[in-house]
């Protein structure tokens, strides 16, 4: 194509690094562009933001100039566009994604790392997305939530003068405009556990319908893997759609040669969301069975069972109860120390202290350690990054799914050569240990040992859920599954044992409290 193309664009400073992006992806397949600044309607009006994303107050200007011919090209963050696209255009190409992650930026007087998402009691944070708020109030329901307009330097700006005590912003856009924020504590979200919006971190290059030329050339800097997973994330954003700015995540991405999809919808920014997770071999009618998922009619279970304590207010208990769950939660074992005293010994030369379960937490910080100034923590997973929280202390490496080989090939590389305390249950598994390289020091510190109990009463739950393997030896050792029972094993080391057992069960994304509701949601009732 020898024409010099045009590209429309809005006027802030993300919208021009996005169409510079844009231009310089055609520039490396030899095609010339230059940039033509439009101002658009969501510039002028001043709303919330949750009432002009996906409703096109970002984009009818830049898709008037594709129509009458003034642009060749129009570049959009993909998440502002409606779902519809207006007679005449198409999305040609869409770029790679950038993190979906959330940012939560903290005034440094104002956190607390004790406390999920290092917020102190009470914090004023600023965004106007229902989104974000109904997931942020379900995570920390004391948080006071308040609207935050402007673009993105703008909000940054009025954290700096202290109107909020913390903000919520996209990680894509303080990556793509590379901001420095050294003068905040900042905590990074990930999208399993905060779901972004649809298409969040894509940009999205649209022309005329018709000119097929272009669309042929565009191809060349068209992500398709992107593309396909955000076409799930859109359409289910298009079956929800009902007229209202509701409150719906949806984050779609392919691992391993399969799709995983987390969706989050709730009735509005004060309410409680649902939240399912699905792992898929392929995305063909994936939508519309994410859409039944959250149908009011649908039957949900009448009551779980859960092998462990279960909090008055954790965020476990309020998703269940708030589709009318009962929830029977008891302990299968006790936990007893076998160390009273540490010797700092075991401390002096460490320079990793990892646990694989929250009483390990508990348990190792009982006992008062005196710990290396520059020691790193590392976390099975967002279970026991809470309970370390508890203690003052932030985890290093966070442990992603529950499949503890996963987790240990990913903490593997973290600490080759390292030296790596284990303060562990006596007979666990040592699953992590066995998959470090032979360079790295490991330290093992048994710390406490389970106790089985015994004349273990059955549950009539719908579902059960077990949380270790000696959970499901205490239980079955006395008890058979009754028929149409369904079983949720967190962590693979559970799920193997029901393995052994030839019993069917649902493994959750991560096995936290997040995780678990996900699972009981997802699971269907006869």
């Amino acid at each position: 194509m020898t024409k010099k193309l045009i590209i429309g664009t809005r006027g802030s400073d993300l919208a021009l690094w996005q169409a510079n992006f844009t231009k310089d992806k055609l520039a490396e397949i030899g095609v010339e562009s230059e940039l033509k600044i439009i101002k658009t309607q969501g510039d002028k009006i001043f709303l919330r933001l949750d009432k002009l994303e996906g409703k096109g107050f970002f984009t009818k200007e830049l898709e008037e100039g594709l129509l009458d011919g003034t642009i060749d090209i129009a570049v959009h963050s993909h998440k502002d566009l409606p779902t519809v696209h207006p007679a005449g255009l198409t999305i040609a190409a869409v770029s790679e994604r950038e993190d979906p992650s959330e940012l939560l930026l903290i005034l440094k007087d104002c956190v607390d790392v004790t406390q999920k998402l290092s917020l102190k009691t009470g914090a004023q944070v600023g965004t106007s997305s229902n989104r974000r708020k109904a997931q942020l109030l379900a995570m920390r329901r004391d948080l006071n939530i308040e609207d935050l307009r402007g673009n993105i330097n703008t909000r940054i700006q009025k954290l700096r003068d202290e109107n909020y005590d913390a903000i919520m912003i996209a990680k894509a856009g303080v990556a793509r405009l590379n901001l420095d924020l050294s003068e905040f504590h900042v905590e990074v979200i990930d999208p399993t556990e905060l779901v972004p919006a649809p298409a969040q971190g894509v940009l999205a290059i649209q022309i005329r319908e018709n000119d097929q030329e272009l669309f042929e050339l565009l191809q060349q800097i068209n992500d398709a893997d992107v593309a396909a997973s955000i076409a799930v994330e859109r359409k289910v954003l298009n079956l929800f759609e009902g007229g209202c700015h509701m409150p719906l995540g949806c984050y779609c991405r392919k691992e391993d040669g399969q799709f995983e999809i987390w969706t989050s919808k709730a009735a509005s920014g004060d309410d409680f969301p649902d939240r399912i997770f699905l792992r898929v071999d392929s995305l063909e009618g994936i939508a519309e069975k994410i859409v039944a998922k959250f149908d009011a009619g649908r039957k949900l279970p009448s009551k779980v069972f859960i092998s462990r304590e279960i909090g008055e207010h954790s965020y476990f208990r309020r998703a269940l109860e708030k589709n009318n769950i009962e929830i029977e939660g008891r302990s299968l074992i006790r936990t007893f120390p076998i160390v009273n005293v540490l010797d700092p010994f075991y401390l002096k030369h460490i320079d990793w202290i990892f646990f694989s379960s929250r009483n390990g937490v508990e348990y190792f910080f009982n006992l008062k350690p005196a710990l290396p100034k520059h020691v790193k923590f590392g976390v099975v997973g967002r279970g026991s990054e809470d309970a370390l929280r508890k203690f003052g202390h932030l985890a290093d490496f966070v442990g992603e799914t529950g499949d503890i080989t996963e987790v240990a090939e990913q903490f593997a590389p973290l600490v080759k050569g390292a030296a790596v305390l284990f303060p562990r249950a006596q007979d666990s598994l040592l699953t992590i240990q066995k998959s470090l390289t032979a360079d790295t020091k490991v330290v093992d510190l048994p710390i406490y040992e389970t106790v089985v109990e015994e004349d273990i009463d059955q549950t009539h739950a719908d579902i059960l859920i077990f949380t270790s393997p000696s959970n499901v030896e205490a239980y079955f050792a006395d008890n058979l599954l009754e028929p149409g029972q369904k079983v949720i094993a967190i962590g693979n080391s559970t799920g193997k044992k029901f393995d052994e057992m030839g019993v069917q069960y649902t493994l959750p994304y991560s096995p936290d409290e997040i995780g678990l509701a996900e699972a009981v949601f997802g699971i269907d009732i006869k």
